[in-house]
Formats: structure tokens, sequence, C-alpha cells
């Protein structure tokens, strides 16, 4: 058996579909509803961002998609396969990395092939392929510990895509580095999805980070969270940091915090089509 970059991205990505999805956390009086009917599909290879204000069930959404939680209404499916359970299909990167600080950068990410019974040298094979994707070769024998904050998440995507999930779902992965060093990681990410374009979840409270990744951003509104709008970008790739300047990514952004600043339960403002007119 053998792992490579090349088979991550020749296979088959998935296909995500958020039906009517409720849920619902805490037990009798402490119950409230975190997510109330949301409804969308993410298409094979899209980058998706879930955009919206702390605490508006952006995680809790993505703790369903992983498979951690149970949606209390509505249903959650991979390439129409009910979502009953954690899987490798679904790959996840917190916000904290996971890495086991014992181990060598290799081998953590060597960790996922090793527990699926791939020999040795097919996986070491692996392991340095995606490394050297993610920008760390000649750090295959660093710990941990030895390393920045945008390596350690560099070495969790790594460890992450060498799996070849269909999913991957990324709980605000930059939340905790500086911004130079976020603005880094947002062009390595963007990277790596285009030499492997993995079908992508990616949550964040952040609408620059959101408009300079994402193919569509989900916008969500305070709890219980709500689809409030759903944008397509316009802007081509590959993207550069000086997208940030143009003015139609400046619009974007301005409508963007219109629509967070509104209150829950105000009337929805005018979706805007990419060529910035309304929707109607």
């Amino acid at each position: 058996m053998n792992v490579r970059v090349s088979d991550i991205a020749a296979q088959r990505v998935g296909r995500i579909d958020v039906g009517q999805v409720s849920i619902s956390l805490g037990e009798r009086a402490e119950a409230f509803e975190a997510v109330h009917d949301l409804d969308f599909t993410v298409a094979p290879g899209e980058l998706v961002c879930i955009l919206g204000p702390s605490g508006c069930g952006k995680s809790t959404l993505l703790g369903a998609l992983a498979g951690h939680l149970q949606a209390t209404r509505g249903r959650l499916t991979v390439d129409d396969q009910p979502i009953l359970g954690p899987s490798p299909d679904r790959g996840i990167v917190f916000q904290q990395h996971t890495l086991f600080p014992w181990k060598r950068v290799r081998d953590n990410v060597e960790f996922g092939p090793k527990m699926r019974g791939v020999a040795k040298a097919a996986r070491r094979r692996a392991a340095d392929e995606i490394l050297r994707l993610v920008g760390l070769e000649g750090f295959e024998h660093f710990y941990p510990s030895q390393l920045s904050g945008g390596m350690q998440q560099r070495v969790e995507i790594a460890r992450v895509l060498i799996n070849q999930p269909r999913v991957l779902l990324m709980d605000e992965p930059f939340g905790a580095l500086d911004a130079q060093t976020r603005s880094l990681m947002q062009e390595v990410l963007l990277d790596i999805w285009t030499k492997i374009p993995t079908t992508t979840v990616f949550v964040t409270h952040d609408i620059e980070e959101a408009l300079f990744l994402a193919d569509r951003i989900i916008v969500m509104s305070a709890r219980s969270g709500r689809l409030i709008d759903d944008i397509r970008l316009p802007f081509a790739r590959p993207r550069h940091s000086e997208l940030v300047t143009e003015s139609e990514f400046v619009r974007l952004k301005r409508h963007v915090l219109n629509l967070l600043r509104r209150p829950a339960n105000g009337l929805p403002l005018p979706r805007l089509s990419p060529l910035g007119m309304g929707a109607g």
C-alpha cells in the first residue's frame, strides 16, 4: 500500500448537504438551541467559510459535521451518506494543535497511515512528500515544541491530509496566531488547497479571512445561529495579499459587517450578486 500527495489530489472529494439542521445543546432547563434550520450544500472541492459572531453556533455546526454532535432536527450527509459519528473521511484541524509532543514531526504525520497498517517505507515517503508540500522539508526530526505556532499548524494540516479525507473541517485554525503569521498561513492554506482541492469548511469570525479564502461565505446570525446570507465570491484564484485593498473586497467587507451588526431578529438585508447589484 502506498500513499502519495498525487493520490490525495486525484481522489473523489465529498459533497456536503446540510438539510434544515437544528442543533440543541444542554439538558432540561439548561437546554438551548445553538443552530436553527440551516440549509445549504457544499459542492465537491469547494472551500466554504462559515462566518458569524462568537457564540453563533459555527463550531457547533462543525462538531456535527465531524460527527461529535448529533443534529436535533434535519439531516447531515457527505456524498449522500448520513454522518453518524467521527470518520477519517472527515479530517478536522482545531485552533490549538493536537500533535503528540513526544513524537517528532515526521512521526506525527505518519501516525494515521501507521494506524491503518501502511508499511513504514510507504508512509515515510508520503509523510516526506506532504511535508514538502506544506513547506516543512528539513524539519522532519523536530519536536512540536521546537516549532513556531504557524509551523505547528502546518504539521497539523499535513497530519490530516495524509489520511486522504473527503472533507477537511477547520475550526478557526489560525485564530491563535499573530496577524503576520496568520496572513502567511492563509496563503499557505490556499497553496495547499490548490494542489489538493479537498472539500473544505472553514469556521472563522474574521471577515477579511473569510473573504480572502473562500469560494462562498455562509453568514450566520447571533444565537440561535441562522443562515442570513450565502455569498459567492467573485475573486479569481490564485489570490494574493493585495486583494484586501481592492474596491470589491472592501465593498463586500462592508456588506458583511452590516449583516453582522443588524439585530438577530431584524429584517434581512438584500443579497448581493458577484457584480455588486442587489439580488432583489
